[in-house]
């Protein structure tokens, strides 16, 4: 008699031990979530409430500015310029100077300075200026340097401002010898790579750039404490200066970017009527996006790939930036309030001078968000629940420059080994700083 032999199938473990993991891990998460505990669901709501405020208050002002401009050195600033100052065979005090400054102008957070940093990281720049500049964006706040100065101190804020610009051109310095021959290799690809002659004149890049920047910067300004001096002005006409740039800026779509007027007329009469009518500057601001937007998808050739541009940054920072904002407010909660570890055990841990105490508010201010500014009065509560000196300049000096969701999006853009050892860096550097103005003020 004869029997039909079908051809054995072998399972190959190593293929499916990844997914039985990731399912037995989420099933037992989901299994023995802890929803009778208030301070687990205290903590989810905590979470929610970060993402809302952070939606309301940073997607649309910060993020969305942020990513037009991303896209913009991506289709506009040729390689060749951006590898001549900022590439990595440039001269290393040019180099790092133009990746400071530029970086300092921008009063953004960790997580805005992200599209702008990987629009320079895939235009050619080389991974020690491009790691000075993201540091730099958030970290040489002049707003938060005079905030911490006046609230916290002189010293501190002295303490700050030396530390930052320090800390911005060391650790750029650093990731390239850490990575030399990557940036080597990279050098040599860079040279024999032709150099495209540019759309524009500097000229017409500059003043490109710098009404987008005004945009972003005049419309994130925020309300100071105190109703008086030059930055009460500022604020007080904050709108009236975003809404020149916006002509400005609208002006240049026309001349320079062959968008239609029977287009822009409609669109910015549009705007400025809702901005009359309404009253309402986040609306108008939202409106004005979509109009951009709108603009620049219905206009071929350089216009559309801007925008493309711009929303492929959009599609791959936005998803990490709200799992890494649900997750901090998840583990710390929002500023002034807590999520699942409890705030006592944070204050209890930063008191002295000690290595330990220093280490530990690296650590925390390397996974905290902190909104732009928010960290001063954070710190300023600290102080007087008995945190050192040192620890409170080691937050200082980690916070501001990273965060969960910034380390999140930093690895999908330059890799997991060169964000490991960039917040690394951040974090012995800080710790380090702390406990040397530790011993000094002490």
């Amino acid at each position: 008699m004869a029997y039909d032999t079908a051809p054995t199938t072998r399972i190959d473990w190593r293929e499916l031990a990844r997914p039985i993991l990731i399912l037995t891990a989420v099933f037992l998460l989901f299994f023995f979530l802890p929803l009778e505990s208030v301070r687990f669901r205290s903590a989810v709501l905590e979470a929610l409430a970060l993402a809302r405020w952070y939606a309301r208050e940073h997607v649309l002002l910060c993020l969305v500015p942020a990513f037009f401009i991303a896209g913009g050195i991506s289709c506009f600033i040729s390689q060749g310029a951006v590898m001549k100052y900022l590439g990595a065979r440039a001269k290393k005090a040019l180099a790092y100077s133009v990746a400071s400054v530029s970086g300092s102008i921008l009063a953004v957070c960790s997580c805005t300075i992200l599209p702008l940093f990987a629009g320079i990281w895939k235009s050619g720049a080389g991974l020690g200026p491009a790691t000075a500049f993201l540091y730099a964006g958030p970290a040489i706040n002049i707003l938060a340097i005079i905030l911490t100065a006046r609230v916290l101190g002189a010293g501190l804020g002295l303490a700050r401002a030396v530390g930052a610009v320090l800390f911005s051109i060391v650790i750029g310095l650093l990731m390239h010898a850490v990575f030399r021959s990557e940036e080597e290799t990279r050098a040599e690809v860079q040279q024999h790579q032709p150099e495209m002659k540019p759309e524009r004149s500097l000229g017409q890049n500059v003043l490109y750039f710098a009404a987008m920047i005004g945009i972003l910067v005049f419309a994130t300004w925020g309300q100071p404490d105190e109703p008086v001096g030059l930055w009460q002005t500022i604020w007080s006409v904050k709108w009236i200066v975003t809404g020149f740039f916006a002509v400005v800026l609208g002006i240049m779509l026309m001349l320079w970017f062959e968008v239609r007027p029977g287009r822009l007329v409609p669109a910015a009469g549009a705007v400025a009527l809702a901005a009359v009518l309404i009253r309402e500057p986040l609306i108008t601001f939202s409106l004005g996006i979509i109009a951009l937007s709108w603009l620049l998808t219905v206009t071929p050739g350089r216009a559309q790939e801007w925008f493309l541009s711009s929303w492929g940054y959009a599609r791959q920072i936005l998803p990490l930036l709200f799992a890494g904002v649900l997750v901090a407010g998840l583990l710390l909660g929002q500023p002034g309030s807590e999520g699942l570890i409890p705030a006592r055990w944070v204050g209890s841990l930063v008191g002295g001078n000690s290595l330990a105490a220093n280490l530990f508010a690296s650590v925390v201010g390397t996974f905290m968000y902190f909104a732009t500014l928010t960290e001063v009065p954070i710190l300023e509560g600290l102080l007087g629940a008995g945190m050192g000196q040192g620890p409170a300049l080691a937050l200082l000096l980690a916070g501001p420059a990273l965060s969960l969701p910034n380390m999140l999006v930093i690895r999908s853009i330059m890799g997991t080994k060169k964000t490991l050892v960039f917040v690394g860096l951040v974090i012995v550097m800080s710790t380090l700083a702390g406990l040397f103005y530790g011993l000094l003020s002490g």
